[in-house]
């Protein structure tokens, strides 16, 4: 039951590799669960047996947020077995997820950016110098995922319309804007790339021409900002929150900004309206003459 429903979220879903295989662990753990503590199959389990599996996760120290992923894989997994008659009640539709301390969105600042970035892009004459410049410029104009910068053809790049095609979630295509300047950089990347390597499918891809793993762009991230940032959080997504912060600390239309990150709801944009207040917050701290 569990291959069928990867399957299925896989193929007719559409759902990333990276998501299915979270899935596979998320809903094998809770089987493992059973079988240590009831002796059960996973279409049997209440929601009794559902919430001891969370109160067990939370006495592992595990965050709220894994825990609710979890509940998240189950939920789709037995509304699947709902739907295929294997089960006659949804048992985790009466689950609530648990509430999250909120967060806000760490960030790069402007300065640092442009330090770990450079100006002369054209002067840099190494391919593997080129490809991690590159990575960082187009998660910061992009503000593409991680997995969407990975899944980028060099087909999806129109140069004379300058804008960017991107597959995100639920493999829904998106047009993002891109700059002349970023243009230039990009073509001048594709040639040291054609140089060294030869013709690729992928834009981004591994010294011996196949697409690029995640790991790697997260490498790139954390080498290249720890230079320049002392923020503790170095990754991809980072980048991602930075992009938001800086359209909106400059004006940007929130919905605009919801539209080019590929968001589905206002609600999951305007987290970043309060990272621009606390910045705000700073910068008149630091202005004020009667602070």
């Amino acid at each position: 039951m569990i291959d069928s429903f990867l399957q299925y979220i896989q193929y007719r879903k559409n759902y990333s590799s990276y998501t299915v295989l979270s899935y596979q662990n998320d809903i094998s753990q809770f089987q493992d669960f059973l079988n240590h503590n009831y002796t059960l199959s996973l279409p049997k389990a209440n929601a009794t047996h559902i919430r001891d599996w969370m109160m067990a996760l939370r006495q592992e120290k595990q965050s709220a947020t894994s825990i609710n992923r979890k509940l998240s894989a189950l939920k789709s997994f037995y509304k699947y077995l709902l739907k295929e008659k294997k089960i006659s009640k949804n048992p985790a539709d009466s689950i609530t997820s648990l509430k999250k301390p909120q967060k806000l969105p760490v960030f790069f600042r402007e300065n640092e950016i442009d330090a770990a970035i450079g100006e002369d892009f054209t002067a840099i004459d190494s391919f593997d110098e080129a490809r991690k410049n590159i990575v960082l410029e187009i998660l910061y104009q992009t503000g593409i995922r991680r997995a969407e910068l990975l899944s980028i053809k060099n087909s999806d790049f129109n140069f004379f319309s300058l804008t960017l095609r991107v597959t995100g979630k639920g493999n829904k295509e998106r047009i993002i804007p891109i700059s002349e300047a970023l243009k230039s950089k990009i073509k001048h990347y594709l040639y040291l790339k054609e140089q060294q390597i030869g013709s690729t499918y992928y834009f981004i891809v591994t010294d011996k021409g196949e697409q690029a793993y995640p790991n790697y762009i997260y490498r790139i991230v954390k080498e290249s900002m720890g230079q320049v940032s002392t923020q503790n959080k170095r990754s991809p997504h980072v980048m991602r929150h930075s992009f938001a912060s800086s359209l909106l600390n400059n004006g940007a239309d929130i919905n605009a900004v919801k539209e080019l990150l590929g968001h589905a709801n206002l609600s999951a944009t305007q987290v970043y309206t309060h990272t621009s207040f606390e910045q705000l917050k700073e910068n008149y701290k630091k202005a004020h003459p009667r602070k």
